[in-house]
């Protein structure tokens, strides 16, 4: 897999000297959009080996410090150029983009290949209630700003601190208690599994070094990309009409996230169905309560404050994916059938998002 990544490597320099030369803010947004995926896929695959070598506990928190660095990176990059909004709504995007097309594009593939898959009734059970919780964590705050009547901007964004660093906590507090109980799946709480490594085994070697600069590097290079992807967002959204919401939602997720639908992919096209679910769970648990807290904490930190005061038509769409993925894992079964579904569902809200008022 390494091998197939690395001549889209080459996008970056393309990226540079685009920008370099002043290109067309879409020449540059595509480049630099494109260029983050290959780099997203070596980082996941560096978080995997290391976590591999180094056991069980350190690796699911190296796992879950590095499941989603894109996203998060490219957060970072948002915030830091003033585009709180476009991050914002990349959370929600986030989310949905997990539940609904990485869950749907893998049931999609399984099923045209095995027919009906199965899997664990347990997990099913056990990820359909995390999926829920880390809705309800985002989904309160934003809906006690709403129905409060709070107008205030210094008291929202104060409730939103409180929020996040309960938030914060309780991640940490359910990660803790995954690692050292056996009634847990690990993979449900750490994030993102990553690509399969080259074929080679845990006793083959035990060799750190040439993954830590995997994964030094390839952070690096996300960082760059997405610091070039960012600046080029909103003069290149602008030329295609996209408003900030609809670039948050849909755009960013696809982009920072790309590299998760591999492993879901290769995993159902191997019958195995209940590593797609952890991992579209694990992503949905950092993302919401981890990941925003943290990134409201850092806004507030560096003068861009972000609160968690989402709008109602984001809150209404997460509510409703996690309503449908559960109503279609209710069986322990799935089908192409099902998949589709979830893809039309996910193509739905990215159309009513496209035509929501800016």
């Amino acid at each position: 897999m390494i091998k197939i990544v690395l001549p889209f490597l080459t996008l970056l320099p393309l990226a540079l000297l685009a920008e370099h030369q002043g290109a067309n803010p879409l020449v540059i947004f595509s480049l630099a959009g494109a260029g983050i995926i290959p780099f997203a896929a070596l980082l996941t695959a560096a978080t995997e080996a290391i976590a591999e070598r180094v056991g069980p506990i350190p690796g699911a928190l190296i796992t879950a410090a590095f499941g989603n660095a894109a996203e998060l990176i490219i957060a970072i990059n948002g915030i830091r150029n003033g585009l709180v909004e476009v991050v914002k709504a990349s959370i929600t995007g986030a989310i949905l983009n997990d539940l609904l097309l990485v869950v749907g594009v893998a049931m999609l593939a399984g099923g045209l290949r095995h027919g009906e898959q199965s899997f664990q009734p347990r997990v099913a059970r056990a990820n359909g209630a995390a999926m829920m919780l880390a809705v309800i964590a985002l989904a309160l705050p934003a809906s006690l700003i709403s129905t409060s009547g709070i107008q205030s901007e210094a008291s929202i964004h104060s409730l939103s601190l409180f929020v996040a660093a309960i938030l914060i906590i309780i991640y940490w507090l359910t990660l803790m208690f995954s690692l050292f109980s056996s009634r847990v799946s690990i993979p449900s709480f750490c994030g993102q599994p990553a690509l399969e490594s080259p074929g080679e085994s845990t006793t083959e070697s035990q060799n750190l070094i040439p993954w830590l600069l995997l994964l030094l590097g390839s952070t690096a290079g996300i960082a760059v990309q997405s610091e070039i992807f960012v600046t080029a967002l909103e003069p290149a959204t602008s030329v295609l009409g996209f408003s900030t919401l609809f670039t948050g939602v849909l755009i960013i997720p696809i982009v920072g996230g790309f590299s998760e639908y591999i492993p879901a992919v290769n995993s159902a096209l191997k019958n195995n169905m209940d590593l797609p679910l952890s991992l579209a769970v694990g992503s949905s648990l950092l993302m919401a309560l981890l990941i925003a807290p943290a990134l409201v904490l850092y806004s507030n930190a560096i003068g861009q404050p972000m609160n968690l005061d989402f709008s109602s038509f984001e809150v209404i769409t997460l509510v409703l994916s996690i309503i449908i993925v559960n109503l279609v894992n209710m069986d322990a079964r799935s089908n192409w059938l099902e998949g589709a579904l979830l893809m039309a569902t996910y193509l739905i809200i990215g159309a009513a998002f496209f035509y929501f008022p800016a």
